[in-house]
């Protein structure tokens, strides 16, 4: 049994033995009964998790890589969350072909919870690692038939702030900004509430010449509104 599996087979085993039925009800009823739970909730997760990997400092990117893909087959939520934090944890050695991985990950028992750690968190820092390699892969994923990458693409820049390509953000935002999908219009709301923080003007500008549906309108000024800059 190589490492990956070994690791893979530490936290599922120890995840077992914390499953809590109480919280597994709600948890899996608050994420529309689409995935199993342990029900561990993020605090005790974290801890459960840090304690296994004091043993395994030495991971090699490839095994933590291996070990997340293992992870992202178990049927219980958390595995797929312990798979993102060991990536987490190795995004500084992300390799330049390590975003196809995101991608596998996007596209794999996919709903907004992992979606969104793999776009803003994952994908946003392989793409400050990376800067060439911003424009490319959003231009290609907002053209994506699935809907979860396309939802990707609009949220790579989340926390970027200052360091936003505003031209690519827009450019996004008009590629999508018509689709009756919740969680397209939604994304289109939350990354222009984001970018409101850092450049308040230009989300005005681009809202006030820009047709958006009501729902990204509303979202992509809701911070603006809260501060007074706004009274539309």
């Amino acid at each position: 049994m190589g490492v990956p599996e070994q690791l893979k087979n530490e936290i599922v085993h120890t995840f077992q033995n914390h499953r809590n039925e109480e919280n597994r009800q709600g948890m899996e009823a608050y994420m529309k009964n689409q995935f199993r739970f342990y029900g561990i909730k993020t605090p005790e997760r974290k801890k459960l998790l840090a304690q296994i990997l004091k043993e395994y400092r030495l991971l090699t990117q490839a095994e933590r890589v291996r070990t997340a893909l293992l992870l992202f087959e178990e049927a219980e939520r958390e595995c797929q969350y312990a798979a993102l934090a060991l990536l987490e944890k190795g995004k500084k050695h992300a390799s330049q072909s390590e975003i196809d991985i995101y991608k596998e990950l996007l596209l794999t028992k996919s709903w907004w919870d992992t979606v969104d750690m793999i776009a803003s968190n994952l994908c946003g820092d392989y793409f400050k690692k990376y800067p060439d390699m911003l424009e490319p892969i959003t231009e290609q994923w907002r053209h994506s038939s699935n809907l979860w990458v396309r939802r990707s693409s609009l949220l790579h820049q989340l926390k970027f702030k200052e360091q936003t390509n505003e031209k690519l953000l827009f450019e996004t935002i008009d590629v999508l900004k018509d689709e009756k999908e919740f969680f397209i219009e939604k994304a289109i709301g939350w990354a222009l509430r984001e970018y409101s923080k850092t450049n308040a003007q230009a989300v005005i500008n681009y809202l006030d010449h820009t047709k958006c549906r009501p729902l990204s309108r509303r979202e992509g000024l809701k911070w603006l509104k809260n501060k007074g800059l706004v009274h539309q």
